[in-house]
């Protein structure tokens, strides 16, 4: 299957396949629920809000149920998804290390403490709708330079010093959202804090779909087009330097831009673990270590994959809804383990 992805027509047919998943992922996500609707309505229902057509009275409340409700939901899960699967490739090419990933660097926590003191202090009202998103962004910016001010070392970066840097700062971080909690005693702040550490879509809104699409979308087209740059990142900044590509140059931009796509996420939807770490992985064993072809591939197994996450979290334990980082890391965790017990699977692919 890998060599079949490394031709066009290959990894063309490989998006299509997924890509047709993604849409029926949609449709059978927003039928489910607590009240179940089948896919034939649920599309019958979407075409009409689409298309602006009109539905009976009778349907009125079924109609609000899936495009009032439960759309903006799916439609959030798959765009927060893909965002997470391109980031982690990124990162991963970044910083050289296999174990990268927003939440592992700490750049997710970061954005969280962002979010969770704009939200409760009411900074950056000036902004409107957008306040947590610039205070997450800002959050996440400021864990990146100081994971990447503290693991740096006489002008040379370790990967090792990284994650172990990242770590400690993403526990500083959630040691910090827990003050917050003391320090704002009461139960608005507590279920904020709870929230933003592990990850729901409860709150999805129509408004809230297009600024995160749009820096999704921009944001892993850039990426993608960056394909070569990160291939050469990966094999060290000697290497780049000698095939006349700036490491630090290309380093800090594509760091400003990963900021802004996690900060912009985890506004929408918390700290999600795992995904920016699995899916990576997953996709380089078919795709190979391309970064162009991973970064086709990966943003739409990742929605495929939060979809179905974050139908699991709202079914499995109905009417209660689970935080989706415990179906994630209940996911991520296991095949994470059996990735890394194959004895011939290495970074970037077998």
């Amino acid at each position: 299957m890998r060599e079949r992805l490394a031709t066009p027509g290959g990894l063309l047919a490989a998006c299509a396949t997924l890509l047709a998943a993604l849409l029926a992922s949609v449709v059978v996500a927003v039928g489910l629920g607590a009240a179940v609707i089948t896919p034939a309505e649920t599309a019958r229902h979407l075409w009409a809000a689409l298309s602006g057509g009109t539905v009976p009275a009778h349907e009125v409340t079924t109609h609000q149920i899936i495009w009032q409700i439960r759309t903006p939901r799916v439609l959030l899960a798959a765009l927060v998804g893909a965002g997470l699967s391109a980031v982690g490739v990124a990162i991963q090419a970044l910083v050289r290390n296999a174990l990268a990933d927003p939440f592992v660097l700490g750049v997710s926590s970061g954005a969280s403490v962002g979010a969770v003191a704009v939200t409760v202090t009411g900074g950056l009202a000036a902004l409107g709708i957008h306040a947590v998103s610039a205070g997450a962004f800002l959050g996440a910016l400021a864990a990146s330079l100081l994971v990447y001010a503290a693991a740096l070392r006489r002008g040379t970066l370790s990967p090792l010093r990284l994650v172990l840097t990242g770590v400690a700062m993403a526990l500083g971080f959630q040691a910090v959202m827990s003050l917050i909690v003391y320090t704002v005693p009461d139960g608005e702040a507590t279920s904020t804090v709870l929230y933003w550490t592990m990850g729901s879509f409860g709150a999805a809104t129509w408004s809230a779909l297009p600024a995160v699409a749009a820096v999704v979308l921009l944001g892993t087209a850039v990426l993608r087009r960056h394909g070569r740059a990160l291939d050469v990142l990966a094999l060290g900044d000697e290497t780049a330097a000698s095939l006349g590509v700036d490491p630090d140059r290309h380093r800090e931009r594509l760091l400003l831009l990963v900021s802004l796509m996690t900060g912009v996420m985890v506004a929408v939807s918390g700290a999600i673990a795992f995904v920016g770490l699995v899916l990576p992985h997953l996709v380089r064993m078919v795709a190979g270590a391309g970064h162009a072809r991973v970064l086709t591939v990966a943003p739409l197994a990742g929605a495929v994959f939060m979809v179905w996450a974050d139908l699991a979290a709202r079914t499995v334990v109905a009417p209660r809804e689970l935080p989706l980082g415990v179906i994630t890391a209940l996911v991520g965790v296991p095949v994470f383990v059996a990735l890394m017990r194959r004895r011939q699977y290495l970074f970037g692919g077998r």
